[in-house]
């Protein structure tokens, strides 16, 4: 069976993308695309395009403010950045990163800063990391009616535990977290930096998407930050980063075609100045 689109962007005011057709997508044989946004303008942009997802990620950190991890990322800070992308969207399913300490804590934690994060950027969904260590905190959510995507294997908020940014190949530690968070009642799980076999057997046992990021092609939609497939963040090039375009170039030379005309006194000309 041929992979087919989940929707027409076309018709994005007509067909949203809700969590239960986002869900059913596996059923209907969708392969789904999931990419990153963090402001009005890129959230709008994809929207335009026909992505099926938009996650707010707390790669915000590294993307946006520069870190050396996501940690510091703090709770109002995805929810400024939240707020911004939902206003934009028009047919995207969005989802909004839960921070690191906004939810690990406890369940009661969990849905009192998660219900806070639906509440003020409008989003339809909440994406948290963790499998079996929070199955009671994924339960908990999805009892007071909040959707949450899991996340597994590269945890980039467990960078300090796993020893920095590898590729997860405990089959057993990965196939469990990805039961628990199923059974726990998440919609969706993401699968990052783990071998393409164990991400194949965890897309064939799961009744839910899974949504892999550096997890190979047989999961049911794929995950990128923006910056990184359209080649705005430079030399930095993960092995799962496939650069759709090289925009930090075209940039580049747009910004130097700028301040030459500038100092060369060639802009702004008669065509750009008011009579």
């Amino acid at each position: 069976m041929s992979a087919r689109p989940v929707g027409d962007p076309q018709s994005a005011a007509h067909h949203p993308v809700t969590v239960p057709r986002f869900l059913e997508a596996k059923k209907r044989g969708a392969r789904l695309s999931v990419l990153t946004a963090y402001d009005f303008l890129w959230a709008a942009l994809l929207d335009a395009a026909g992505v099926d997802a938009i996650l707010v990620g707390d790669s915000l950190g590294m993307v946006v403010q520069g870190k050396a991890t996501t940690l510091p990322v703090t709770l109002d800070e995805i929810i400024y950045h939240g707020e911004m992308v939902v206003r934009a969207v028009r047919r995207a399913l969005v989802i909004v990163d839960m921070p690191f300490l906004s939810f690990q804590v406890g369940p009661s934690q969990a849905v009192e800063n998660a219900g806070t994060i639906i509440k003020r950027t409008g989003a339809q969904a909440v994406k948290l990391e963790g499998g079996v260590h929070q199955a009671a905190t994924i339960a908990a959510l999805t009892a007071a009616d909040i959707p949450v995507m899991a996340h597994v294997g590269l945890r980039p908020q467990s960078v300090l535990t796993l020893g920095g940014y590898r590729v997860q190949r405990n089959e057993e530690r990965l196939l469990a977290d990805a039961r628990s968070a199923e059974q726990a009642g998440a919609f969706a799980i993401v699968l990052e930096c783990i071998p393409r076999g164990i991400a194949r057997t965890i897309t064939a046992e799961l009744s839910i998407p899974t949504i892999g990021i550096g997890a190979g092609p047989d999961c049911d939609g794929q995950v990128l930050v923006t910056q990184d497939m359209l080649g705005l963040t430079g030399n930095f090039r993960p092995k799962f980063v496939k650069p759709f375009a090289d925009l930090s170039a075209q940039a580049i030379d747009a910004v130097r075609q700028y301040v030459a005309e500038v100092q060369g006194g060639s802009f702004p000309d008669d065509a750009h100045s008011h009579a």
